[in-house]
């Protein structure tokens, strides 16, 4: 193996060039016109442009990713994990090429491709697994078998899976799922299995080499998740002891052999609170939470992957030391259903510290598009005990200035913080258990707008012109109180202060701060006491906000223009896009009557659906949207007139 094409992007492709070139192996990115700036693009040996669509399809063209292997003398092709990595079509491709495919088996991806297909080998295999159907060909759950899951047969993150409760539900759930995985892996298919309430989610890293030998990399536990999506992984379980890990790997080492599995994948259980397991699927690719294994074996797997797919055989004997936990870095609103985010990232700086390993695909000045998973890094911390790699974890994100769209980094931090998650006590319900609001805390620090005022005026004095001609009679009165007022969040935060002899006098919405000091201010940075307590403020000013990264929150403050614009805010009562995305339903028509909580349109962002729901019971006066059209964040939907009981 002499060169290496990654068909995929950002972090993933930067983890397999990582290896690669460690290895003496030549490189090849691909890319999209969104990525051409993009750092996996630019640490490649050489760079392909994928002609055509600007969107996640680029990715996904079999034929030009061919051409662009060949037409560069690559040898070798890693699908990553995502796009292409589980395709057969794809390894086939490859094969047919000529191009060594850095993964499984056709045969292995094509059959655990369809999570219909892999339940019924396991089950012969005699791996537990949960009892379900297609509803397509004529399965319908006993009236018992409720709560069950609708899943996306093909494909995971989450995507095309409905929790449904009673029978009533189920058309419903699996239309919608259907319609999800459709846009999201090009297939509809659906079935449904038994739901089990909150269980831990457990997977197994196997490996296998071409000689028929299977062996096991121990477990990750990936309880942590927000619509079925994995947040917080961590190796090993909390939850597994001696006894369970045996027959946990036992089960998926059969899983493995019964495939003749070769390269790297992962057997992927659900495990009751009695200690049951069942099998859920076989991931046939590395997957996104494999640092963690890396850190506790001492391994690298993409070295492993591109050794075996050479034909080398396994040698290794793997033992398990300390912990690793991983946190998924998304672009996203926790507190508005975990909606992503898209937009320019000003910073990003995590520092970087013992036991903390950082993946990412951006840097500052990256751009989070519409176009692919909002996830922008994955933190990993490794300790001796699993409380240390927690407090490693959680001290990195709690220091990172993350300037741009909102992310979840607050609340990643907020569970591993929270005691429950300390005592190991996780399984797929914690996030339920516990609100953004609880576990982010805080969500506002008055003086961080005092911050970002008096840093502002310190800027204002660093770049103001020298007035060499002042003209007769100009006064500039710099003791007089100075006013200015943010929007930070969904709020207007007003604020005037003046410097005095003894302090400063600080107003917030017309309340006085009492005792208040100014002990330093400088264009980056402020410290503000108050009550003989000092606090310590960072700011960043860019073109159109002021981040604040304080002592008790971080947050991203946009001043407000005191001579807008004619027509540059949003009229009354207007219904505005929490996110962008494209309108693909519109439930209400001009005039219509709705009640607050009722369905007005369905946005689709990152290949998922978003309801948005009216806030309050009213009129459609205006209806702004059509079904196709492209909307940016806090752009109108609709103008509801209120209306009240009676």
């Amino acid at each position: 193996m002499k060169k290496l094409l990654v068909a995929n992007r950002a972090e993933i492709a930067r983890r397999v060039f990582r290896t690669a070139a460690a290895m003496g192996i030549k490189t090849v990115a691909v890319y999209s016109d969104p990525d051409s700036g993009a750092p996996h693009v630019r640490e490649a040996d050489e760079a392909v442009r994928l002609p055509g669509a600007t969107s996640a399809e680029t990715y996904l063209s079999i034929p030009k990713i061919i051409e662009a292997a060949l037409a560069t003398n690559a040898d070798a092709v890693h699908p990553g994990y995502g796009f292409l990595s589980e395709n057969a079509d794809f390894a086939t491709a490859c094969a047919d090429a000529g191009l060594t495919f850095v993964g499984p088996p056709v045969e292995a991806i094509r059959t655990m491709g369809s999570k219909i297909a892999a339940k019924e080998m396991m089950a012969r295999a005699g791996v537990p697994v949960l009892p379900g159907g297609v509803v397509n060909d004529g399965y319908r759950p006993e009236p018992s078998d409720y709560p069950v899951l609708v899943k996306a047969a093909f494909g995971g993150g989450g995507r095309g899976m409905r929790i449904v409760h009673s029978l009533n539900d189920l058309d419903d759930a699996v239309a919608a799922a259907g319609r999800e995985a459709q846009a999201a892996f090009g297939d509809g298919t659906v079935f449904v299995e038994r739901y089990l309430q909150d269980p831990r989610h457990i997977e197994v890293q196997i490996f296998g080499d071409t000689n028929g030998r299977v062996l096991h990399l121990f477990e990750r536990e990936c309880s942590i998740q927000r619509r079925y999506q994995k947040v917080i992984e961590e190796a090993p379980s909390p939850a597994v002891n001696d006894e369970l890990r045996a027959e946990l790997c036992a089960a998926a080492v059969s899983a493995g052999e019964a495939l003749g599995y070769v390269g790297a994948g992962t057997v992927e259980f659900v495990l009751d609170p009695a200690g049951r397991f069942y099998f859920l699927e076989v991931n046939t690719r590395l997957q996104v939470e494999h640092p963690v294994t890396e850190l506790v074996t001492g391994l690298d797997l993409v070295e492993l992957q591109l050794r075996v797919a050479a034909g080398e055989p396994l040698t290794i004997s793997p033992t398990l030391d300390g912990h690793a936990i991983e946190a998924r870095l998304y672009a996203e609103d926790p507190t508005a259903d975990f909606a992503p985010m898209s937009g320019r990232i000003d910073r990003f700086e995590i520092p970087s510290s013992d036991g903390v390993r950082i993946d990412s695909g951006y840097e500052t000045g990256s751009t989070v598009s519409t176009f692919y998973d909002a996830m922008i890094a994955k933190v990993i911390a490794y300790g001796p005990t699993r409380e240390r790699a927690a407090q490693r974890l959680a001290s990195a994100l709690d220091a990172a200035e993350l300037h741009g769209p909102p992310t979840n980094r607050d609340l990643l931090v907020g569970v591993l913080r929270h005691p429950e998650f300390l005592a190991g006590f996780t399984d797929t319900g914690f996030l339920a258990r516990h609100s953004p609001a609880e576990l982010i805390g805080p969500d506002h620090d008055p003086l961080s707008a005092v911050a970002a005022a008096l840093a502002s005026q310190a800027h204002r004095r660093l770049t103001a012109p020298v007035q060499r001609h002042i003209p007769s009679g100009w006064r500039n009165v710099s003791t007089g109180p100075r006013q200015v007022a943010y929007i930070e969040g969904e709020q207007i935060i007003e604020v005037s202060y003046v410097l005095t002899r003894s302090g400063i006098a600080i107003q917030i919405g017309g309340e006085p701060i009492a005792d208040a000091r100014l002990e330093h201010a400088d264009a980056t940075s402020v410290v503000l006491s108050v009550g003989g307590m000092s606090r310590r403020y960072g700011v960043h000013l860019v073109a159109d906000a002021c981040y604040v990264d304080g002592p008790v929150i971080s947050t991203r403050l946009v001043p407000i223009d005191r001579l807008p614009e004619p027509g540059s805010t949003a009229a009354a009562g207007s219904l505005l896009a929490p996110l962008p995305g494209s309108v693909i339903r519109v439930l209400v028509a001009a005039n219509d009557a709705v009640v607050a909580g009722q369905t007005i349109a369905i946005l689709e962002a990152m290949k998922m659906e978003h309801p948005i729901v009216s806030p309050v019971t009213g009129l459609i006066s205006e209806l702004l949207i059509t079904v196709g059209q492209q909307m940016d964040t806090g752009q109108p939907l609709a103008i509801i007139e209120e209306t009240t009981d009676g």
